[in-house]
């Protein structure tokens, strides 16, 4: 996709500040954060990075362990603590910072994968749980400077889903199975925090 203008300007004056910002994309489960993250970082360029919020998912032993493999991406699968600690260090940019990245092959996070040196203006934070004021993710919205919450067409954003879980070794049958259950509920969770976004940006 391309950038609307509307979001091109936001970026523009979220830069004028002259210090580092942190802009937070969020949105439901497939809704195309990942993607718009990407053009963000793409129209900054070098002085732009974006870091995930799912680097923060726990370890797929641990999620089996306490019993929660079977709901992955809900909001206590998550080191909520971990990631306001990240977003807190990302605010200070006199040194680097080393983020997590979450390896879908893997089923699990990368720890340091993601470098966000000095020089960087602007880090996009992307993930479902941006703007929920629950399970550790409270403090996350008052750590961004600005935060847009993605909403594209519903069966656009399923069929995106039920795609990517079979390319990374689902059959149908089981992708459209969590599509349609563990991330449908954790879409319309997330819906419910859309009212404390800057601006709610609609997706043809």
């Amino acid at each position: 996709m391309t950038l609307p203008a509307e979001l091109v300007a936001r970026v523009d004056a979220l830069l004028d500040g002259g210090s580092r910002r942190l802009l937070g994309i969020t949105g439901a489960p497939g809704a195309g954060k990942s993607t718009v993250a990407a053009e963000v970082v793409a129209l900054v360029g070098p002085t732009a990075v974006a870091v995930p919020m799912d680097g923060f998912h726990l370890a797929q032993t641990e999620l089996e362990r306490i019993g929660r493999a079977d709901r992955k991406g809900a909001p206590d699968t998550f080191d909520a603590d971990g990631f306001v600690a990240l977003l807190t260090r990302l605010r200070d940019p006199r040194r680097t910072v080393y983020a997590p990245e979450y390896r879908r092959d893997l089923r699990n996070p990368v720890a340091g994968a993601i470098a966000v040196p000095p020089q960087v203006r602007l880090v996009v934070v992307e993930g479902n749980y941006l703007l929920l004021d629950d399970h550790g993710f409270g403090p996350v919205a008052g750590l961004l400077d600005e935060s847009w919450f993605l909403v594209p067409d519903d069966e656009v954003r399923l069929d995106r889903l039920v795609a990517r879980h079979e390319a990374f070794g689902k059959s149908p049958e089981a992708a459209r199975a969590w599509s349609h259950g563990p991330d449908q509920s954790n879409a319309r969770l997330v819906a419910a925090t859309a009212v404390r976004a800057d601006v709610v940006v609609p997706l043809s």
